[in-house]
C-alpha cells in the first residue's frame, strides 16, 4: 500500500491535526478507515467489524500515536511509512478486546474526538472501554485541514477535472435518440474508467422530464429527439481524489425558445457565481451570486438546492456553498459551483464546475463549454 502523497506531507498533516485538536480542547482523535485515515497516513480500505483505529494524541498530550489493527490486516500496511511518521503499529487477534488496547494507549484523556464516519459498533465499544471520557466528533478538527488543499491535492483535482472533461467531450457517442438512459450510462461509466478514473462514483442521465429530478440517477426511459438531458458524472483517480462535472445537452435539435431563454439565465448565474469566488467572500455570498439572477428572472423556485459542495477525497465535503454559511472561503479551498433549474414534469438543467480558490480569485478545473450543446 503506497500513500498518494509524500511522507513529509503526511507527517505535517498529523502534526497539524494534533495542534488543531488541542485548539478544540480535545486530548485524543480516533480515526477508523475511510477518507480521514487516508488523508492522515495514506491508508485505504473501509471499516468492518474488526477494529482498525488510529490513536492520534493532541499536541501536548502524553499518549503515543498508534495504529491499532487486526493482526491479519497488518501485512496490508507494509507500504505505509508508519515508522517514519512516528506511528506505532499495535496488533490484536480475534478473541482479544481491541477497545481495551485503545484504552491502554489513551493516556488518561478527558475528551476524545471520534471520526464522523466511525461505525456505531466501534463508537460504543470505545465508550464502554473509556466510560468516563467525553466523546465528540472529529469533523471540526479534521475539516480544518482537509478544507484547504495543498499543492499535491490541487494537482490531483486538476487531473481529475481534465479526465472528466474528456468524458464530456465524448458525449455525442452516448446520447442518441432510441437509446435508454441505462444504455448511455453504461457507456459513460466505461468511459470514466477509460479516461483515467478507477471507477464511476456516480452517473446521472436525466433525460426529458427526468432531468427535473436533480439526483435522478438512470432509468429505462428511451431518449427522444428533442430531449434536454442532464449529465452529472464523476469518480476517483487512483489517488482517491474525485471529479464531479455536470453539463446539459439537447438531443438532435435545438430546444424551444423558452428552454433556451431559461438556460441563458442559468448560464449567466453560474458565470456570476464563479466570478464572485475569491478569498474572503463567504460561502453564502457565492450562493447568493448564483441565486440572484435566477430569482430576478422569476425562476427562483426552480433552483432547489445549494450552489455547491467541497470536493477532495470525498465527493461531498466541506465547505458547503449554501445560504446561512457565513464562513469566508480561503486560498486552497476546492468546491463545486452548480446552480440548476428544474421544471417538474418537463425538463431540467444544471451547470457544474469545480473551482479552487487562488490568491485573488479562482481556477476553474473544468473547461468544457457551458453552452447548451446540441448533439
Amino acid at each position: 500500500m503506497t500513500p498518494a502523497v509524500p511522507t513529509a506531507l503526511l507527517a505535517d498533516r498529523l502534526r497539524r491535526a494534533g495542534e488543531v485538536a488541542a485548539g478544540h480542547d480535545v486530548d485524543l482523535v480516533l480515526v477508523t478507515p475511510g477518507t480521514d485515515l487516508r488523508y492522515l497516513v495514506g491508508a485505504g480500505g473501509e471499516s468492518h467489524e474488526r477494529l482498525t483505529c488510529l490513536v492520534l494524541p493532541a499536541a501536548g498530550h502524553r499518549a503515543p500515536a498508534a495504529l491499532v489493527v487486526p493482526r491479519l490486516e497488518a501485512p496490508g500496511l507494509a507500504g505505509l511509512p508508519l515508522e517514519e511518521l512516528g506511528v506505532e503499529i499495535i496488533t490484536w487477534t480475534d478473541g482479544e478486546d481491541p477497545y481495551l488496547l485503545v484504552s491502554d494507549l489513551a493516556g488518561g484523556p478527558q475528551r476524545m474526538a471520534v471520526a464522523d464516519a466511525m461505525p456505531a459498533a466501534h463508537v460504543f465499544g470505545i465508550r464502554d472501554a473509556l466510560p468516563d471520557v467525553a466523546q465528540t466528533l472529529a469533523g471540526p478538527v479534521l475539516r480544518e485541514l482537509r478544507m484547504r488543499k495543498d499543492d499535491a491535492e490541487i494537482a490531483e483535482l486538476r487531473a481529475a477535472g481534465a479526465a472528466i472533461d474528456r468524458v464530456h467531450a465524448r458525449m455525442g457517442e452516448f446520447l442518441r435518440p432510441g437509446r435508454t438512459e441505462e444504455d448511455a450510462a453504461a457507456d459513460i461509466a466505461a468511459a470514466i474508467v477509460a479516461e483515467g478514473h478507477t471507477g464511476a462514483a456516480f452517473v446521472i442521465v436525466g433525460s426529458g422530464p427526468n432531468g427535473a429530478s436533480p439526483h435522478h440517477d438512470v432509468s429505462g426511459r428511451v431518449i427522444e429527439r428533442g430531449d434536454v438531458v442532464v449529465i452529472d458524472i464523476g469518480g476517483p483517480l487512483p489517488s482517491g481524489y474525485h471529479s464531479d462535472c455536470t453539463r446539459t445537452y439537447a438531443v438532435g435539435v435545438q430546444p424551444s425558445a423558452s428552454v433556451r431563454e431559461a438556460y441563458a439565465v442559468l448560464q449567466d448565474a453560474q458565470e456570476r457565481a464563479v466570478a464572485a469566488v475569491r478569498p474572503g467572500i463567504t460561502a453564502e455570498q457565492i450562493d447568493a451570486a448564483a441565486r440572484g439572477p435566477i430569482a430576478a428572472a422569476g425562476l427562483g423556485e426552480r433552483f432547489i438546492h445549494r450552489t455547491g459542495h467541497g470536493i477532495g477525497l470525498d465527493v461531498h465535503e466541506e465547505p458547503y456553498i449554501v445560504g446561512g454559511n457565513s464562513r469566508p472561503v480561503e486560498r486552497g479551498m476546492a468546491f463545486s459551483v452548480e446552480p440548476g433549474l428544474y421544471l417538474h414534469g418537463e425538463w431540467g438543467a444544471r451547470i457544474e464546475d469545480i473551482v479552487v480558490v487562488t490568491e485573488d480569485g479562482c481556477e476553474r478545473l473544468n473547461t468544457r463549454t457551458r453552452d447548451l450543446v446540441v448533439l
